[in-house]
């Protein structure tokens, strides 16, 4: 038995020590037997298998909400939801190596399993101009993970999703079909919002105080811009000159609007408002969601529309 099978098997006896003695109870409700068990590891495929799901799917995230992603760790319980799941989504890539290695440490001929970069031509992260690396760094040469960023690119992923779902549970296929169609009109009228903002807008660059995961969203609508990191950075603090560069920048072009992303301190971003008087927005890439988000119903197509809105006012 390797490494991670022994892992999994400790988990899954810890998990039932708890439940048998401590009645620990599970961040979600119990799994419904009468129900297809759908668990995604983030919240746009989650979202995206709800809205196809309805009432005939009982859809898990496994990403708590207000969790910043990159530093999750799956639970004993989040292990035996994927072991016990019949349509399993998750990013895939380098992002989400410990799916993959639970993946390949179980069963998954009963399950359907998708990856989402596997549904969409992938881009690499790129560092773009001003973008200071640390002594010794390398340049990012990675493929970007934060596919579904692009509308396009998620009407491919809920076209699969949808598939997975049907193949998993025929006997509501003209359900789940009806919603899916229902739900990718609706992914295109968000594409053509957007289609229409930037044909009608006098700019068509972004200025980001913070990292860029919308590498998809901005090669889909000829969108360039300018970032203080590439989407999957680790750092926090940007160079000197990386700010500096930002700071005139913003100043030549008079950009009205400077940007951070969700979970961001917001700091670098603060820093160039207070310098040139712009105003901050914030670009959200959906990642996760916080709880008050989660708490309120919020829905990858609602954040989209904010996006969409917040994108009027920087191009303007």
């Amino acid at each position: 038995m390797n490494t991670l099978k022994k892992a999994i098997a400790l988990m899954s006896l810890a998990l039932l020590c708890l439940g048998l003695f401590s009645g620990c109870v599970p961040r979600t409700a119990a799994a419904d037997p009468d129900k297809l068990q759908v668990v995604a590891t983030i919240f746009p495929p989650y979202d995206f298998a709800r809205q196809i799901g309805g009432e005939n799917a009982q859809v898990t995230m496994l990403l708590p909400p207000g969790t910043e992603s990159h530093s999750y760790d799956p639970t004993p319980q989040d292990i035996q939801r994927i072991q016990n799941c019949d349509v399993f989504l998750y990013i895939g890539g380098h992002s989400d190596k410990w799916a993959q290695d639970i993946l390949d440490s179980i069963d998954t001929s009963g399950m359907q399993v998708i990856a989402l970069t596997e549904c969409v031509y992938l881009l690499e992260e790129e560092n773009v101009e001003g973008m200071q690396q640390e002594p010794g760094e390398e340049a990012v040469h990675e493929e970007d993970a934060h596919v579904w960023t692009s509308p396009a690119n998620a009407m491919q992923i809920v076209t699969a999703i949808g598939d997975a779902m049907i193949e998993a549970d025929p006997e509501h296929a003209a359900a789940y079909e009806q919603n899916r169609k229902a739900y990718l009109e609706e992914l295109l009228a968000l594409d053509r919002q957007l289609q229409d903002i930037v044909s009608h807008s006098q700019r068509t660059t972004l200025l980001f105080g913070d990292r860029f995961p919308f590498r998809y969203l901005a090669e889909q609508y000829g969108l360039s811009y300018y970032a203080a990191f590439p989407g999957c950075a680790s750092q926090t603090e940007p160079s000197a000159a990386t700010l500096a560069f930002l700071i005139d920048k913003a100043k030549a072009e008079d950009f009205p609007i400077v940007f951070h992303m969700e979970f961001s301190n917001e700091k670098v971003a603060d820093v160039i408002c207070e310098a040139t008087g712009a105003q901050k927005r914030l670009l959200h890439s959906c990642h996760n969601v916080t709880k008050d988000e989660f708490d309120r119903g919020e829905t990858y197509l609602s954040l989209m529309e904010q996006n969409a809105a917040n994108l009027k006012e920087a191009l303007s």
